[in-house]
This record gives C-alpha cells, sequence and structure tokens, in this order.
C-alpha cells in the first residue's frame, strides 16, 4: 500500500538568498509536490529566525493557494498561545472560503521563539496553559457553535476547517485523544517520545465529529538524489547549516567553522534531531520510510526535504514520490 506523503515547508532563507526568492521557492516546491501527489503542505509559525520566512502561515497559504490547484494547504502549525482563538478562525475560514476543501489547520502550545521574542508577541507566559480551552473555543467558531456569547468568526462561521493538534510529548498525545482529533508528531527535529506518544493517542483516542478512528501524522526528514554520495554530501551541508543555525549566535560561519562546532558536542544535538532522516538514493529512501512508518504507527507521513538548494529539494520530492508510487 501506498504511504501517504504530504510536506513540512519552512521555506527556508538559504545563504545568499532573500525572503522574496525563499517564497518563490515555496511556491515551486508545493507546485511539485502537487505534480507528484502529495496529500497536502504545511507551513510553519516561527518567530525571530534569521532562516525561516514562515511566519506569517496564513498569508504564505493564501499566496500558495494561488499558485496551486488541488492540493491541501495548512498550517503545521499555528502556535496558538501567540493569537487570540478568533482571530486564527477568522483567517482560516477566510482561507478555506479562497480554497474551498484544501485548508488544513494544525495548532500546537510551543512559543515558537525565545523569551524576548514573547515578550514582542505580547504573549502572556501562562497562554500554553489555555492551550485545551483555545483549541475547544477555535473549534466552535469553526463549527458554528461558538463558544462565547454573541461572538462570530465572519469568515470562519460554519467552515468546519479541520483541526490538528502537534506535538512532541504526551501532552499532545492525550489531549488530541481526548478531543478526537488527528495527531501530528514532530518526529522529524524532536524524535524522543514518538512511540510512547502515538501509543497513548491511539489507546485513549475518543471518536469525535470530525474523526471517528485515531489518524497519525508523523514528521519524517528525507535528502534523496540520484547517487548516494550525492545525498551524503547535502546531509553534511544541512548539519552545517543545523550547527550554524543553533550554536553560531546569528553569525555566519565558514564551513570550517561549522565543522568545528559539531565536533565540539553540537554534532551529538544535530545528530539526536536528525535521527529520523532518511538519506540516499530513491530506494534507500523508500526502505527507510517504510521501516519509520511502521516504527512510527503512522497513518501518514510529513516530510521536511532537508536538501541546501532549492534544486535539491524539487528533485527529492521527484525522487520520493517516484520511489514510493504504487
Amino acid at each position: 500500500m501506498r504511504i501517504p506523503l504530504s510536506v513540512l515547508d519552512l521555506a527556508p532563507i538559504v545563504r545568499g538568498e532573500t525572503v522574496t526568492t525563499s517564497i518563490a521557492a515555496s511556491v515551486a516546491l508545493a507546485q511539485r509536490a502537487e505534480e507528484h501527489g502529495f496529500e497536502r503542505v504545511w507551513y510553519a509559525e516561527h518567530h525571530n529566525m534569521p532562516t525561516i520566512a514562515s511566519s506569517a502561515t496564513s498569508v504564505l497559504i493564501a499566496h500558495v493557494g494561488a499558485q496551486t490547484r488541488s492540493i491541501r494547504l495548512g498550517a503545521g502549525g499555528v502556535m496558538l498561545p501567540n493569537h487570540s482563538p478568533l482571530t486564527i478562525a477568522e483567517q482560516f475560514g477566510t482561507l478555506e472560503a479562497m480554497y474551498p476543501g484544501r485548508i488544513d489547520l494544525g495548532l500546537g502550545r510551543a512559543p515558537g521563539s525565545d523569551q524576548n521574542t514573547m515578550y514582542a508577541l505580547r504573549r502572556d507566559p501562562r497562554s500554553a496553559d489555555r492551550f485545551p480551552q483555545d483549541v475547544v473555543e477555535l473549534q466552535g467558531y469553526l463549527n458554528g457553535e461558538t463558544r462565547v456569547a454573541g461572538v462570530d468568526a465572519i469568515p470562519g462561521k460554519g467552515s468546519r476547517v479541520p483541526l490538528y493538534i502537534l506535538g512532541s510529548s504526551m501532552f499532545g498525545a492525550t489531549l488530541a485523544a481526548a478531543l478526537g482529533l488527528p495527531y501530528a508528531f514532530a518526529s522529524h527535529f524532536a524524535p524522543q517520545m514518538l512511540e510512547p506518544a502515538v501509543e497513548a493517542y491511539r489507546s485513549e483516542f475518543k471518536p469525535s465529529e470530525q474523526l471517528d478512528r485515531p489518524y497519525v501524522i508523523a514528521g519524517v526528514n528525507v535528502i534523496a538524489d540520484d547517487t548516494e554520495d550525492g545525498a551524503r554530501a547535502q546531509l553534511e551541508a544541512v548539519r552545517r547549516n543545523l550547527a550554524t543555525g543553533l550554536f553560531g549566535r546569528g553569525r555566519p560561519l565558514t564551513d570550517e567553522q561549522a565543522d568545528q562546532l559539531l565536533a565540539q558536542g553540537a554534532g551529538q544535538h544535530v545528530g539526536s534531531m536528525l535521527t529520523h532522516t532518511a538519506v540516499g538514493t530513491p530506494a534507500q529512501v523508500a526502505d527507510h520510510l517504510e521501516g519509520f512508518r511502521k516504527t512510527a504507527d503512522a497513518d501518514e507521513l510529513i516530510v521536511a526535504f532537508q536538501s541546501p538548494t532549492v534544486e535539491g529539494r524539487l528533485r527529492s520530492v521527484e525522487l520520493t514520490a517516484q520511489a514510493l508510487a504504487g
């Protein structure tokens, strides 16, 4: 059976490129994914990160939607504590009106930022504690069953945009199970709790109006190339980029400086993040993904294509789809 595949796109701003070229690359990636039968493309909300251009998630979805035809588009995810549920219901209700039947709304409770950025967002540090209640309030706006007397989301009311709970811990798993929502696990960068979280979600799941049985989406990294050596070279570039982004203190580093960071301890952290990474030829990638699906007990895989160039990511999409076709 074919593994349902989707794409997670952080709209990376690579060295020497601009936000404009990054967004153009995201459009090209979505178009290529659509062409090759991927289920959906999701964009993640991050703030104050110089290498990520997906902070205004709903705006990016609107732009990509205008240049694609059928692929589902959504947030993977919106960090709900950064926003009011009404605002998100209006934004995604607007998107659903623009692109009927194509919009998803994944929700996370992490800040997606550091303490200073939380202040700049005017985020209440306690807002994550209200995440379950905020999810239910948001769901009410979208289903036309508001939980705030006299307040409706216009647009949004009755749109029934499907909700997904994102997470990398037991919290998200148990919440998704309790609300009867699909669960997406961030195993592409935080793999530690994958198996126990999915097991808890499946065992505790309660059917809902949106979903009658558990549905798990698991994140995985992919670097596919025509040759194994080519894929391995791309992996080394990705490792350097992660070391620079995480430990370079905002400074651009040479390859030699990045390698030094990796050798001094950053390599262990980066290696842990990339635990679930398929690297190699199409056949090697297919074998890895089929094994990962069983490990994750997943119904769908959402792929972060990690090649360091736009051309590499587009080729990786093609090769991955071809490898798993049929």
